[in-house]
């Protein structure tokens, strides 16, 4: 099997202020936990807001894989600053995946920005099974629409820029915990 790549899109940083002038629709917005999977790190935990509007059939494999606690203890194996953090191989060798069929791709016009999660791939495009990534910055922007968005850190973007850079990283960072929001261990 051939190394699964990853992606990523400049996605612009702001801060939400929760003002008692501003409208209920400018509050910063309650996580759905169904709609949330949480990334445990060593250095703190990682939001995700799921995006089954468009990868529904990404969104309930990694639900799944969640739920089975297949993500927990796997490693980063390939970090390309200012690109992205690759993980989701149990074998940490970018070749492996889960003992699920892969996927078929669902692209979408959605861009890829700085926080985007992303299905990594060969160059087949129906080839998405567990691994994943997450862009950090305007490299990933090529990316949009020849892989498939099926989510966006919402809280710990801090935490995803101190993994252990590398190909494969000398010691890599763990996904120490992976759970939904709803499941909360």
């Amino acid at each position: 099997m051939k190394h699964r790549f990853a992606g990523l899109a400049l996605v612009a940083l702001g801060l939400v202020c929760a003002l008692p002038f501003l409208p209920a629709s400018s509050q910063p917005q309650v996580p759905d936990p169904n709609n949330t999977l949480v990334i445990e790190l060593k250095t703190g935990r990682v939001l995700i807001k799921l995006r089954p509007d468009l990868a529904p059939g990404h969104v309930k494999r990694v639900r799944n894989l969640a739920k089975e606690g297949f993500y927990d203890g796997i490693t980063f194996h390939r970090v390309i600053p200012g690109f992205m953090a690759q993980t989701g191989d149990p074998t940490g060798t970018g070749t492996g995946g889960s003992k699920y069929v892969d996927l078929k791709a669902e692209f979408s016009k959605e861009r890829f920005g700085r926080g985007s999660v992303g299905a990594a791939r060969t160059n087949d495009p129906d080839t998405a099974n567990s691994q994943f990534f997450i862009c950090y910055g305007v490299q990933c922007a090529q990316l949009s629409g020849s892989y498939t968005l099926w989510g966006e850190v919402i809280e710990g973007m801090e935490h995803v820029d101190k993994i252990a850079p590398g190909e494969p990283p000398s010691v890599p960072d763990k996904m120490l915990k992976v759970y939904l929001l709803a499941n909360k261990k």
